[in-house]
């Protein structure tokens, strides 16, 4: 049986392994043995970013963000959240500068989380709903990270996850998506459409439900990002042709 990519290099200094295949089982009673062998012996663990993109620090949103982060800390997975809704972030002037410098224009908080998300596995995405769509500063953030990195995506997961009072949540949800489709990224699924539902700061506290999707969806990223570090170990990614660009002018 193949074993994770922590769980390989533990076998192959034979220390730690039932630990570090099992870390959810351990770090619910309480041991803290996984994260210390990560620390000692440098194990290569995944890695998810995790960006919030509502300008409240614990908001609705991050009680979101922060349900799956408890999912992923207990399966081994190392997070880093990049709060970006409170931020001055301006949005993409189309200079194409970018495409020569390899990083945007504006030397701000996207070209400071471009390495990180480079080096990531996994994306989440969370915002509040504003009129049916994305935070607009998340908008402005993710337009020019996505386009500025010229580094290849294919295959990196991505997940949306959204807050509101009660509508709208489906349509920024769709909106947010469409970041990894377009980059070959596969998305994550939970139970339901990735939602929480609240107004007042901490309210979304009460949707069990929503806590509940947050948690499947944690799971179910953690297992697709495991798949397929698996499968590019065995077959590589898939082939890439040469783009084809086609302009509908006559």
């Amino acid at each position: 049986m193949e074993l994770e990519p922590y769980c390989r290099s533990a076998a192959d200094q034979d220390i730690g392994l039932e630990v570090l295949c099992n870390p959810e089982h351990h770090l619910q009673k309480g041991s803290e043995e996984i994260w210390q062998y990560i620390k000692n012996e440098e194990v290569s663990i995944m890695k998810v970013l995790m960006i919030n993109g509502s300008p409240h620090v614990q908001g609705n949103t991050s009680i979101a963000l922060k349900e799956m982060e408890k999912i992923f800390m207990a399966e081994g997975i190392e997070t880093e959240t990049v709060h970006v809704g409170n931020k001055d972030i301006r949005g993409c002037i189309a200079c194409y500068s970018c495409m020569e410098k390899g990083k945007c224009v504006f030397d701000d908080l996207v070209n400071e989380t471009a390495p990180k998300f480079q080096a990531c596995d996994g994306l989440v995405v969370g915002s509040p709903v504003y009129y049916a769509s994305a935070n607009a500063t998340l908008s402005a953030f993710l337009d020019r990270l996505f386009y500025s990195t010229r580094f290849d995506k294919t295959m990196k997961v991505g997940a949306s996850v959204v807050a509101a009072r009660r509508g709208g949540l489906s349509a920024t949800f769709d909106q947010l998506n469409k970041y990894f489709t377009i980059c070959g990224m596969p998305v994550a699924s939970g139970q339901y459409w990735n939602s929480i539902h609240g107004r007042s700061q901490g309210e979304a506290l009460e949707d069990g439900e929503g806590l509940q999707s947050m948690r499947t969806l944690a799971r179910n990223m953690t297992f697709l990002m495991k798949s397929i570090a698996l499968g590019k170990e065995k077959m590589g990614l898939p082939l890439k042709e040469e783009a084809v660009r086609t302009n509908f002018v006559r």
